[in-house]
């Protein structure tokens, strides 16, 4: 080999562990970042009839797209059983527990433990304003409920609505992505910040919605969910959606509720649908399914309370179409210009409207002698007389099939019906949690996967290392051709 030709070689050799030296300084700088792919700088020998040495190819970014690609599966997986375990874990610390102060079922007991009480003794009037404020805390208790579903609804309303916005700017931007990166692969510039910067854009709506990503010429990409919605093919695809700011029990999708559009079209938008399986699929689920049937469920206790006490027939003041202790806000007035009774038909959104008849019983207004001797008694009667105060409390623990739909037609008591519908609530959340454990464990093992073709801070020394023995032969080789040619020219 001539003194050129080893020159050259070492010259090419100095120049490869320089780019190699900064390579690896990034690479042990971005260890930490998120979505970084590792770089590796990659070489191929010098053209053949040359001196030889070594020749720059470019610098690659070692991502496993199969890992990549199950990761955010997972990520939309636990996207859905995430939300769907919040709102399960939130709307049973709502209704709470036997044992929990202020709780649906612990106000239930409240309730009847009242009239048992006052029954045994009928002429108190403090054990009759007990029994007042109990039955007001019960339907306050149903109320409040109640609107914690409606809330609950337009929070995964909203909800949906900015994961829209931020699907949709996440597109337009992978858009001008995707020409960059076209641009920079046809003018042989290093395009791998610009695969970072993509690669952050889809982790981030990754556990919203399912996402399929294909590979396309000079670096472009598409993007589909796997529903198989087209989100980005040479353009940005627009998902449209219509926020609704006050939901109410009686709306739902395509009923004062909007779904999505796709491009101007609609699409299917429940958990069947083109955006199945993510966050998004579970705030729909939310608002439309989960939601409402809790709700339906609340409506079908307050309707059973409010029947179940309207038809009192120990109670010689009541008349038919009167209101008894519970009244629907809405119900109007019955042919006797009192607070009319229950209709069954009125069902949906009964949770939010019943409340405690206070123009006949109202805590703390002299009236609950009512409870006792008639709920439009117009004068007070026998106050040793417990027969009435006994009947209401009968009607909580008597055995009947429900009068409402919301909970078949076993035959069960009033209390029984709170106490199910709070087991089936705590059940609930169970399920939600067991569900949730395994997509984190499944989220857990992919992202180890993932981090396992990451950066090895350890090896990353390890050839920084190597690049200065290599930087040191190449020097040293130099040096020895200068000191020859110096040789040969003072000759």
């Amino acid at each position: 080999m001539s003194l050129s030709g080893a020159l050259y070689n070492a010259f090419s050799g100095l120049r490869a562990n320089t780019r190699a030296a900064n390579v690896v300084s990034t690479n042990i700088s971005n260890a930490t970042t998120e979505s970084y792919g590792r770089r590796s700088l990659e070489l191929s020998p010098g053209a053949a009839g040359t001196s030889g040495g070594v020749r720059i190819d470019g610098v690659g970014r070692n991502v496993d797209p199969v890992i990549l690609a199950d990761r955010r599966l997972s990520d939309a997986s636990h996207g859905y059983g995430n939300s769907l375990y919040a709102f399960s874990t939130r709307f049973e610390a709502a209704v709470g527990d036997s044992d929990t102060p202020g709780s649906l079922i612990s106000r239930t007991l409240a309730f009847e433990n009242a009239l048992l009480t006052a029954a045994s003794n009928p002429a108190s009037t403090q054990r009759l304003e007990i029994v007042a404020e109990s039955a007001d805390a019960l339907a306050d208790k149903l109320n409040v409920l109640s609107d914690g579903i409606q809330e609950a609804r337009e929070t995964a309303d909203r909800t949906i609505g900015m994961q829209v916005d931020r699907i949709n700017d996440t597109m337009r931007s992978l858009e001008r992505i995707n020409e960059r990166v076209r641009k920079a692969f046809n003018s042989g510039g290093d395009a791998s910040s610009l695969l970072d910067e993509r690669q952050r854009l889809l982790d981030g709506i990754s556990e919203i919605v399912p996402l399929r990503v294909v590979q396309r010429e000079q670096g472009q990409i598409s993007v589909y969910t796997r529903g198989g919605a087209t989100l980005l093919e040479m353009s940005a695809s627009e998902i449209g959606f219509t926020r609704t700011a006050f939901i109410t029990p009686d709306m739902g999708l395509g009923t004062g509720l909007s779904g999505l559009t796709l491009d101007g079209e609609p699409i299917v938008s429940t958990d069947r649908g083109m955006f199945a399986g993510g966050d998004m699929a579970a705030q729909f689920e939310i608002r439309d399914r989960l939601a409402p049937a809790r709700q339906a469920e609340l409506d079908g206790l307050a309707s059973e309370l409010m029947q179940r006490l309207d038809g009192i027939t120990a109670d010689a003041s009541l008349v038919a179409g009167d209101a008894g202790l519970f009244r629907d806000i809405n119900g109007g007035l019955s042919a006797g210009l009192n607070p009319a009774a229950f209709d069954p038909a009125n069902e949906v959104g009964a949770a939010q409207r019943i409340r405690l008849n206070t123009a006949q019983v109202a805590p703390g207004a002299g009236n609950s002698w009512r409870l006792r001797d008639g709920m439009y008694a117009g004068t007070a009667g026998n106050v040793g007389d417990a027969t009435l105060i006994q009947a209401i409390a009968n009607a909580l623990t008597d055995i009947a099939p429900p009068a409402t739909t919301a909970f078949g037609t076993k035959p069960t008591s009033l209390t029984g019906l709170f106490g199910d519908f709070t087991g089936s609530v705590a059940g609930g959340r169970v399920s939600a949690e067991n569900e949730l454990s395994f997509l984190v464990s499944q989220q857990t093992a992919m992202k180890e996967l993932e981090l396992n073709q990451g950066v090895d801070t350890d090896a990353e020394l390890q050839r920084l290392m190597q690049i200065e023995q290599n930087y040191a032969a190449n020097a040293k080789v130099m040096s020895t051709v200068d000191e020859l040619m110096e040789r040969l020219l003072s000759i």
